[in-house]
């Protein structure tokens, strides 16, 4: 990415920068020269918990950052990739083709030393059409209830208090009255995935943790609270090791609203490694 820095700082369609962040104020602090930006909570969702933002919102939005739809889109963020990993997600549930994830984020650009820029950054507006979705990224709370007595195979990326049914840590939106976790969950906390310096871990590393979900006999579902972290889970799954896997971006908010969904809690979570 560094050594195609300039392909991304013209006015041309063909390539596309676009940092995400869980604080949007650090873009303006600094960020990879040529970079948009996408405000996770006011551009690409509509509340929390399962509400994408619709086709022409996000027809809208991409056009008006230039993009089109052979536009190769590559997102970063803070946080190791967190809302990064969602706008990606989001964009490939829009059937966007040439989207990537820029390994390690702003964390690993920083520490790389790489130049980094305070400009604002406007590009020309295109025309973006939205052709339908991809229904084979995403799940939904309906089929989940349908599929628990068949132990479908789930992934809770939260933190091990909030899987425990404990209220979540200070940064995470306390977005829900009941707490505890899906029934049949694991709990694999998002952080397993990544290394020190935001990067993700080895292949073989990352097969070592995930390896019984990859040839599970149905998708596996990742979800946290809001449908963000379990985003980099669902990467992993689906882009890193080939495994059928679904985001369930209504995740614990739209799950614990509905008082007819099951809930569980755990003294002990399947996994005690902490998030990071």
């Amino acid at each position: 990415m560094h050594d195609h820095l300039d392909q991304f700082q013209t006015d041309a369609p063909d390539y596309r920068l676009v940092e995400v962040d869980m604080d949007p104020d650090v873009y303006d602090d600094w960020h990879i020269p040529g970079a948009v930006q996408i405000n996770w909570e006011e551009d690409i969702i509509n509340g929390l918990g399962g509400n994408v933002i619709d086709q022409n919102e996000a027809e809208s939005l991409f056009g008006d950052l230039g993009i089109t739809r052979d536009t190769t889109v590559v997102v970063y963020g803070d946080q190791a990739n967190w809302f990064a990993a969602h706008a990606y997600w989001v964009l490939k549930y829009y059937q966007h083709e040439n989207v990537q994830l820029l390994d390690g984020g702003r964390r690993h650009w920083r520490l790389e030393r790489y130049e980094q820029s305070q400009d604002e950054i406007e590009y020309p507006s295109r025309e973006y059409e939205i052709d339908g979705t991809d229904e084979d990224v995403r799940g939904y709370k309906t089929d989940i209830m349908d599929s628990l007595d068949e132990d479908r195979p789930m992934i809770d990326v939260r933190n091990p208090q909030e899987y425990r049914g404990e209220k979540p840590p200070a940064e995470i939106p306390n977005t829900t009255d009941r707490e505890g976790h899906i029934p049949n969950a694991d709990n694999i906390p998002w952080g397993t995935a990544v290394n020190a310096d935001g990067t993700f871990k080895s292949e073989p590393e990352l097969r070592e943790i995930y390896g019984e979900y990859i040839d599970a006999d149905r998708s596996t579902v990742a979800y946290c609270r809001i449908g963000e972290r379990s985003s980099i889970t669902w990467f992993v799954l689906s882009e890193l090791l080939d495994a059928d896997a679904v985001n369930y971006d209504g995740s614990w908010t739209e799950w614990a609203a509905d008082e007819t969904a099951p809930v569980e809690k755990a003294s002990t979570p399947a996994t005690t490694e902490s998030d990071s």
